[in-house]
């Protein structure tokens, strides 16, 4: 008698729906899963790519905002701030969007819902509009920042936990490098003496492209609709918290940074908008890309040894910017800040590989094994995602602001690095004290053995 297959059924046209994902057995894997998984990987990492892109396009923007947009470097710091706020706000909702209507459907709306602020800043950039004008049309950019979680969410469920540090960096580094193309893109037209629209007219018809592919190619999974109950459980649960926390350090200052280098560099050093683009790519092109490596790392060596030793790299960075700062060296200002770029990049993709290991190491200290377990850990690990990428996204806020406090207070980003220095050196306690710290007396302090072996197999993550 022949054993059925575990080949994926091939999807339905109508509405692409697969009913049985099981990426943990090696066998459906091997016969099918991989290629479907691998497929809906480069799809979703194209859509998130220019949901990054438009989130931060004013990060450009704002160059080309010479002294007769009226605008002082305050406003356009309160500008960008408010544009990541949004970004990270609307997450949550993108994060529950895939459990309702399924992972491919989202994206095709999300992918064309770029339209809307792409088009609307079309239509105000020019001299004579109003601030509030300018900070309306950006509060819209900020649903560019929700593709990122819904890519996630939905990604994490069609990779193995065996995959999964490497599939997330890929996703998300693929998404992140966003930041820098758009960057790049703004330094050819500015170099060519073009004006913002011509920067915004190339994005529609790549956003076009985004949804149709996403129709086309993508796949929703069954296991992951009307799941609604995990990102409620998630956030009940305090790794998701603590894991936000983390992911401030790590994402929250790579978006902060790439929002803020160039007007940095144009407020403290007195740099053009076209030297000032020269640069600012740079450094998210570089932690983008990183970012796949530290999944990778934290694969090979666990995350959260990964992200503590990372942490410390971000400090030791951090501090040359400070010494920078206040010598006001640029060459060696721009080198630290590539470099922790870098560190963001590479601790972002750390992190993330973290989060599915600690759900895992629940469900084990729960009991669970097999399938189960691994059902479990993808249910409450894709949830988080959403929630944890939406509480990280909040630290670009804090940075932008920090930023513009800095400068109206003493006219340079010195005060706002040594607050990132000190902020880092608190994730670098908590990673230490909550996931890798083998203390006896904690183990024994437990007040069951299920979260012994939790605690235990934590500091594996």
């Amino acid at each position: 008698m022949t054993a059925p297959s575990t080949v994926p059924a091939p999807p339905t046209r109508g509405g692409r729906w697969i009913q049985q994902w099981d990426p943990e057995d090696e066998t459906f894997w091997n016969e099918g899963g991989e290629k479907i998984a691998r497929r809906n990987l480069v799809f979703s990492v194209l859509s998130e790519h220019i949901g990054f892109s438009i989130w931060t396009m004013w990060s450009v923007l704002v160059l080309f905002m010479g002294p007769e947009y009226g605008l002082t470097p305050a406003d356009k710091f309160l500008l960008t701030s408010m544009v990541t706020l949004v970004g990270a706000v609307v997450r949550v909702p993108y994060t529950f969007a895939v459990a309702i209507f399924g992972g491919r459907n989202w994206t095709i709306v999300s992918a064309g819902l770029l339209i809307v602020p792409t088009v609307a800043a079309f239509t105000v950039m020019e001299p004579g509009t109003s601030f509030n004008t300018f900070l309306l049309v950006g509060l819209l950019a900020g649903i560019g920042g929700g593709n990122f979680a819904s890519s996630m969410t939905n990604i994490n469920a069609f990779f193995p936990l065996r995959k999964k540090g490497w599939a997330l960096g890929l996703n998300a580094g693929g998404g992140n490098i966003g930041v820098p193309v758009i960057q790049l893109i703004a330094l050819a037209v500015i170099g060519a003496s073009g004006g913002p629209r011509v920067l915004l007219g190339i994005y529609i018809p790549l956003i076009v492209i985004a949804a149709v592919l996403a129709a086309l190619f993508m796949d929703n999974l069954a296991s992951v609709k009307n799941d609604t109950g995990a990102a409620k459980d998630a956030a009940r649960d305090a790794h998701t918290w603590i894991m936000s926390f983390l992911y401030i350090g790590t994402f929250g200052s790579f978006i902060g940074y790439a929002f803020a280098f160039g007007q940095v560099l144009q407020v403290q050093f007195g740099r053009t908008p076209l030297e000032a683009a020269y640069v600012t790519f740079i450094g998210p092109l570089l932690g983008s890309l990183i970012r796949p490596l530290g999944g990778w790392l934290a694969d090979k060596y666990g995350g959260a040894r990964i992200s503590l030793y990372n942490y410390v790299a971000m400090g030791v960075a951090t501090s040359v910017l400070i010494f920078a700062s206040m010598e006001k060296s640029l060459p060696l200002f721009v080198t630290a800040f590539v470099i922790l770029f870098v560190l963001t990049g590479l601790g972002n993709g750390s992190t993330f590989k973290m989060i599915p290991g600690i759900f895992q190491a629940k469900a084990l200290a729960k009991g669970l094994q097999g399938d189960e377990a691994a059902a479990y850990g993808r249910r409450l690990s894709g949830a988080s995602m959403g929630l944890i990428g939406a509480v990280g996204a909040l630290g670009g806020v804090g940075i932008n602001l920090a930023f513009r406090q800095s400068f109206l207070s003493n006219g340079s980003g010195t005060g706002a690095f040594v607050v990132f220095l000190v902020f880092y050196a608190a994730c670098f306690v908590v990673t230490w004290a909550v996931y890798l710290r083998r203390s006896a007396s904690r183990i024994q302090a437990s007040s069951t053995a299920s979260e012994a072996k939790s605690q235990l197999s934590y500091a594996e993550v």
